[in-house]
């Protein structure tokens, strides 16, 4: 297979009991240097550019109580200067190079990233490297202070003062229970951000902050051997310290009770948000349950677009998607804004008719065929650019010690057979192990 993402088929999927082997074929090789760092390599010659992907294993779901939003707020002060590169100079030294450059940090994650054109290959690695090895002598008092500042107003304007901001605090307030690694916001709260010292800063590096805590991932127009060669240039310096113990979070069960929330915001419509405790993901049952979401709610043909949407146009609009995450549990979100007139315990009662009608009614084949279709246009929409590509080998790395799942991910996805769906909507998707979260305009 040419690096341009096509997939080689045998097989038909869509069947119960077919096995579907639509994989990809894209170059993989991996090396490991002397100081831990994971470095993955995948040649893409076509269009004259690399991309550096960097993740590290921190994301909010390894914060500390009273400490929270540091893997957040550490995705910005690595921006702040280190040993030898000033304040902002990532960004003033890369972008007149060509490169996109940005970091984003997750619930399990924190990944920093650049794509530029090939020559500017070392140039990024040994930005990455310095501000690995050496972001503690710039992380001043000054840069804390400012950067906390930043995240504070960061919070104000997309998660406090935003019609329905909030909605992922009391969604995840739900259905994870106080103290679980999932039960609070990457972007943390204002009162543990008022509270953070540079020292806690300080600390929160010399935990995670390491080469043998990283995956990094080149992809692009250069060999394998001469990225190993240029990762350990830069890299091979940066000393290994002792990795902090895997976070192991034991799986919960479904959600029972039907734990309900009301708020009164000023929002442009009514809405309902249900959802559901879900495994994690890549366990079993999980992407069975992520394709049943895409029936329900993804694409035109959805059945709530279909039905409550265009149909009984009792809603503006419908959803349903899962979450992904790796510690214990995922999570299940299914919702819609009102149509003018119609009160949210209306809509609640015809999102809950539709949920129930995958029992009565499961998933067609044509369904399930399309929904598999979705999951393969998005994933080779983001394969066919590198810097995706490099995210996605960083992340299998990273959260499942397996890059090679880029080139067999889908074929895992052809493969769930409609009683696999039937069988995951049974144990974990049904009406009667929800959260619903209902939000009232102002009067």
């Amino acid at each position: 297979m040419t690096a341009t993402g096509s997939a080689r088929r045998t097989g038909t999927s869509g069947t119960a009991g077919t096995a579907s082997t639509a994989e990809l074929g894209y170059p993989i090789s991996e090396r490991v240097l002397d100081n831990g760092l994971r470095v993955i390599a995948s040649p893409d010659h076509a269009g004259g550019s690399v991309a550096v992907n960097l993740w590290y294993d921190v994301g909010s779901r390894h914060e500390e109580p009273g400490r929270t939003g540091f893997a957040h707020l550490f995705e910005h002060l690595m921006f702040q200067g280190s040993a030898n590169v000033a304040s902002a100079e990532h960004f003033g030294l890369l972008q007149p190079a060509g490169a996109s450059v940005n970091a984003t940090t997750w619930f399990d994650r924190t990944n920093y990233f650049e794509a530029l054109p090939a020559g500017g290959l070392d140039l990024a690695l040994w930005l990455e490297a310095d501000r690995m090895g050496t972001l503690l002598d710039a992380l001043s008092q000054e840069n804390f202070e400012n950067q906390r500042e930043v995240v504070k107003e960061e919070k104000r304007q997309r998660y406090d003062n935003v019609p329905y901001g909030d909605v992922i605090e009391l969604i995840i307030g739900q259905v994870f229970p106080d103290g679980h690694p999932y039960s609070h916001t990457v972007i943390g709260s204002m009162d543990d951000l008022n509270a953070a010292g540079v020292e806690d800063a300080r600390n929160f590096f010399r935990r995670f902050y390491m080469p043998n805590n990283a995956v990094l991932s080149i992809v692009g127009d250069v060999d394998a051997e001469t990225a190993f060669a240029k990762a350990e240039q830069y890299f091979g310096t940066v000393p290994a310290a002792t990795r902090p113990e895997k976070l192991i979070t034991e799986p919960l069960p479904p959600l029972t009770g039907l734990p309900r929330l009301e708020t009164t915001a000023d929002v442009p419509a009514e809405a309902v948000y249900l959802t559901w405790r879900l495994p994690a993901d890549r366990a079993p049952g999980y992407d069975a349950l992520e394709l049943a979401f895409g029936v329900l709610g993804q694409g035109q043909s959805a059945r709530l677009t279909k039905n409550l949407v265009r149909g009984r146009e009792i809603a503006e609009s419908a959803f349903a998607s899962a979450m992904g995450l790796v510690g214990g549990n995922s999570l299940g979100m299914v919702g819609g804004r009102t149509r003018s007139g119609v009160t949210p315990e209306e809509l609640e009662a015809a999102l809950i008719e539709q949920i129930d009608g995958l029992i009565t009614e499961p998933p067609t084949a044509a369904e399930l065929e399309r929904a598999k279709a979705q999951f393969e246009r998005h994933w080779m929409h983001e394969l066919a650019r590198i810097d995706s590509r490099a995210d996605q080998l960083s992340g299998f790395a990273t959260l499942y010690d397996d890059p090679t799942l880029i080139n067999t991910r889908f074929a895992e996805i052809e493969a769930v057979t409609p009683e696999q769906v039937s069988a995951a909507i049974s144990d974990w998707f049904t009406a009667d192990r929800r959260a619903t979260l209902i939000y009232r305009q102002e009067s």
